[in-house]
Formats: C-alpha cells, structure tokens, sequence
C-alpha cells in the first residue's frame, strides 16, 4: 500500500506518520508539505510544495496512491472565520478535489474533531467550518471518511508544536489510563489513530464519520 500524509509536522500527523513507517504494509509513504517533516526513512519521500491553493501540479502523483491521511489543521482561536476557513476548508478541498477526480478509486481519511456541525448552522464557528468541510468531502467521488477527535495522547516521543500543550499532555500521560477508563468514547493515542486510518485503507466501514471509540476499536 502507497499512502499520502498531509500535516506531517503536527502532532496527529506525526503519529499518523510513523504508523504508516512501522507498518509492514506500507511500501511507500508521501509527505506533502510547506517545510520538512525533518524524517529520513527508506519508504519516505517528501514534497516540499508552497501553494497550497492548487494541486493540480500535483495531481499525477496522486495518480499513484492509494490512501491520503489529512492531518493538516489549526486551532480556530484568534481566527476569524474566513481565516479559518481558507486554512480549514479551501486547503483541504483543493487537495481532495484533484485526487477525487484523477484516482476516484482512493481512500480519503480527514481529522476532524468531536463537536464539529454537519449542519452547517450552528452558532460555533469553527465546529460550522468543520462540518461543512466533512459534507463537501463525503460528496467527493473517492472513498472519504471523517475521524472526529476528541483528546488524543501522544505516544513514542510524538509531540505538540505548541509548548503549553506539550506541558498539558506530559502531564496527563501517567493519568492516561485511568482517563480511558473513565471515557472510554471520548480519547484515544496517536499511535491508534494511525492503525485505524490504515486499516480504514484497508477494509473500509460502512461507517463515514468515525469518532474515538471507533478509531480504537479499529485499531484493536
């Protein structure tokens, strides 16, 4: 299997990522990406690409894959809504319209988080954006699927950019196991959110939106 990660520099795409690196399966793993992921690994190629408005450039080498995990995102605080929407939305589409329409047969798994509105309507914006991204997704032509987050525990030296998170979740780690077992359906690790997108290329559900409890029974 030949996977495209997107959001490789973030925490969920970092954990993401080396699941896919550990993963037998997994023959070949692209990174595409405004800088560099900083990995050197003999199934890793890496695409520096700037304009993240248009893919079309691209577009033949999407051709080649069979599984893109998009990670890429950013906290709505500070932002106003169109802000949040170009880096939310246009990004996102502009990626997964290109590939719809020259590899129809791939598997699309979007992070999104818990909260996020299908309706489109609701008074929050950044749970609007997100839902209204995830609709246009699911109407693509390829095989989409939504994982909504909730809390995800970074795991094998996978870390936030953002140093008070960095803090909150060194904090949380030795607490993690009794959190699961207290929320069982709100939390989950980066390590299994990886192993579920994979196995998502893989088999597929007849589920389209996914949330935690779904990601670790995948993973499991």
């Amino acid at each position: 299997m030949k996977v495209i990660v997107f959001g490789a520099t973030g925490m969920i795409g970092q954990g993401v990522l080396r699941e896919c690196l550990v993963d037998p399966a997994v023959e070949e793993v692209l990174v595409v990406g405004r800088r560099s992921a900083g990995q050197r690994h003999a199934k890793l190629r890496e695409v520096i690409y700037p304009d993240f408005s248009d893919f079309s450039a691209l577009a033949e080498e999407f051709s080649r894959y069979d599984a893109c995990f998009f990670c890429l995102g950013v906290s709505s605080v500070g932002m106003s809504e169109d802000a949040y929407r170009r880096v939310t939305y246009d990004i996102t589409l502009a990626a997964a319209t290109v590939m719809a329409e020259r590899n129809p047969a791939m598997t699309f798994v979007y992070v999104s988080g818990e909260g996020s509105d299908s309706s489109e309507r609701g008074r929050v914006m950044w749970a609007r954006v997100r839902g209204r991204t995830e609709n246009a997704l699911l109407r693509l032509p390829f095989h989409a699927y939504v994982i909504r987050l909730g809390y995800v525990q970074p795991l094998y030296g996978v870390a936030s950019k953002t140093r008070w998170y960095r803090g909150m979740y060194a904090v949380v780690a030795p607490a993690y196991p009794l959190l699961r077992r207290l929320l069982p359906r709100h939390v989950t690790t980066t390590e299994n959110v990886g192993k579920a997108m994979l196995a998502l290329a893989r088999r597929g559900t007849d589920a389209k939106i996914l949330y935690s409890r779904d990601v670790n029974a995948a993973a499991a």
